[in-house]
Parts: C-alpha cells; structure tokens; sequence
C-alpha cells in the first residue's frame, strides 16, 4: 500500500491501535507501546519502535503512515528568536517561532496552512485556506520546538498561521497529547490559544471548561472599525461576541486576555481606549497592548510611543490590567501578523 493511501498512525486511538493489533493475532498490551512511542517519545517512525517484534514493526509500516511536520528552512533573528518552515506530507508548508526571553522559551503554533479570515493587518490572511493541520502536524511543531529550547519550552501560544478554533477537534486532541501523562506532561497552563472571536466557538469553549487560557485578538473596540481590519466582524459584530464572552465567563469563571495591537492614527487615540475600557468592563480582562508590525500587503501602521504611551496610561487609571508586549523576530519576518509561506515553491 503506498504511503499516501495509508492511515497516519497518529490518528488513531489506543483502543483503535489495541483493536488493530488484535484483529492481526498481535499481544494487545503492545497498543500502549505503540502509543507512548507515538506521543510520549515524539516517535516518527516504526522502525525506531525498538521494543517490538521485527514483525510487529513490518505489520505497521505496511498498514499505517505518519504525516509528520519536518522542519526544512530555519531563520535566526538578532534577538535569538528562531522562525522555522515546516514542510507537511503534502508538500505544503507552515511557519512557527521560537522566542526566547531571558530563560524561557515561547512556541508561537500554527494550527491552518494559511488563513480564510482575510484581516488586513495579518500577511497569513493573503494566503487564503488551503487546509486544516491534523493532531500530529500540531504536536511536531511543539516537539520540534522543545528539542530546540533543550526541553525548557515554557510556554505554547496557538498564534501562528491560522484560526485555532476553525480547526478545533485537532487543536483539542494536540492540547491533549502535549499535556496528558502519556504524552508531553507540560501544563495546560502554559498553553494559551488566540481567537479571532468566534462566537459558537467561544460558546463550546465554555461548555468544554478547558485548562488552557484563553485570548481575543479584538484589536478595535467598536463595530465601525473592527469591520474595517477584521471582514470576520461583519457578520459576527461586537454584540454577539460579547455575548459569548459573559457565557463563556460565567461557565468557566476564568479571566481571560484581550489583545489589541495598536495602529496609527486608527485605534490609538484617547476615544479608543475609553471604547476598549468600556468593552472590557464586561468581564474580568487582562490586556496585550501589541506593537504593529510592517506587512507589506497592508496600508496600516505603528502607533507612535507618545500615542502608546498616553493610551496605556488611560486604561490604567480605570483600574486595568495592562501588559505591553515587546515585539521580537521582525527582522526575519517572524513577528505578530507577518508570518507567510509561498506554497508555490513546494
């Protein structure tokens, strides 16, 4: 059977593994060795899985694949951060970034090849959609990254390539497989996933009552210009977001992360800020003020730090929380927004 046509392994369950296994007059306890292999020690081949039979291994390989994320083209920024280009089974490609920050590391993960929400202010947004990542995609970035932070990986934060809750049933299954005991054992609480802000998403979220934090990328605080930077906006205004937000709030009880990236003479006015503080009275927020970085497909940019400076200090003296984020890997085209990959050079 060709490998394109096999079943990649990483799909299946323990139970489906131990099903398999069985049906091929295989000892079933080797499902729980197949499976720590895959997850447990990031496997990516059958024949690394040294504690089975030759046979066991050979009955594998002919049935099942992996479609793995192999790391092809690296690029090091003058502040340490690492972007990686992740070439899939299929020839496409997605980005991730490691950044590093005194002594902890940061994985930034993509979880779509591209993105169909089309905001202007984010290159991967020109690129379109062309499909979700599967578990195992997800879970070899994180390994990748780990490796390279020489296992201090300290934080995930899904804000690569892609809407995280567009893909959610595989965004779920990776968050399990890096955090479960037979898997990588990090913390959900070093995990935190961005959301354009999808309201039924944010409702299920609620529902689900995850570990993991959880941000909006709102960016601007009232319908007239969240329309403008965010097409997703105007069929899903403001209103029907905030209503997601109080449910999800008063399901799960948490606080979460409001982002808001800051752009000239667009939302960084005194106006705007009084808008967001409004907003952000609704729940219990903390909030990422975000410098803008260049992209070229877009007329938009920074705010200047007088400007920066003057709208911090307004939401503080209405009693927010206010962190600003220092932007890292601009010279290698790694920051916030501006991660994009010609898929024509697969």
């Amino acid at each position: 059977m060709s490998g394109s046509l096999r079943q990649d392994v990483r799909e299946l369950s323990l139970e489906d593994i131990g099903r398999f296994l069985k049906m091929h007059n295989e000892k079933v306890f080797r499902a729980s060795q197949v499976y720590d292999w895959l997850w447990k020690n990031a496997c990516r081949s059958f024949e690394s899985m040294s504690n089975l039979s030759k046979s066991t291994r050979e009955l594998l390989t002919e049935n099942f694949s992996f479609h793995t994320a192999i790391a092809e083209v690296e690029q090091k920024s003058l502040d340490g951060t690492v972007k990686t280009g992740f070439r899939l089974h299929d020839g496409l490609m997605v980005e991730g970034v490691l950044i590093p920050a005194e002594e902890r590391f940061t994985a930034c993960i993509s979880s779509q090849v591209g993105c169909a929400l089309g905001c202007t202010f984010c290159a991967t947004g020109t690129l379109g959609f062309s499909r979700n990542l599967t578990c195992g995609e997800i879970f070899d970035q994180v390994t990748y990254f780990r490796k390279l932070a020489s296992q201090q990986l300290s934080n995930i934060v899904f804000m690569g390539m892609g809407e995280p809750y567009l893909n959610y049933d595989n965004l779920v299954k990776s968050i399990e497989k890096i955090t479960s005991p037979e898997g990588l054992a990090m913390s959900p609480q070093r995990i935190t996933i961005s959301s354009i802000g999808i309201p039924k998403m944010i409702r299920k979220m609620g529902d689900d009552d995850p570990k993991y934090h959880f941000a909006l990328s709102l960016h601007a605080a009232t319908d007239l210009k969240r329309n403008k930077i965010i097409p997703f906006n105007q069929t899903h205004p403001l209103p029907e977001i905030i209503d997601a937000l109080k449910y999800y709030h008063t399901k799960t009880g948490k606080r979460f992360t409001i982002e808001y990236i800051l752009f000239g003479n667009f939302n960084d006015s005194l106006e705007d800020a009084r808008d967001l503080a409004r907003f952000c009275k609704n729940f219990p927020v903390k909030i990422n003020i975000i410098e803008f970085n260049t992209v070229k497909t877009s007329d938009l940019f920074k705010s200047n730090p007088v400007k920066t400076k003057a709208f911090v200090d307004f939401l503080e003296g209405k009693n927010l929380v206010v962190n600003v984020r220092k932007s890292r890997g601009r010279d290698i085209d790694a920051a916030c927004g501006q991660l994009i990959v010609d898929q024509s050079t697969k």
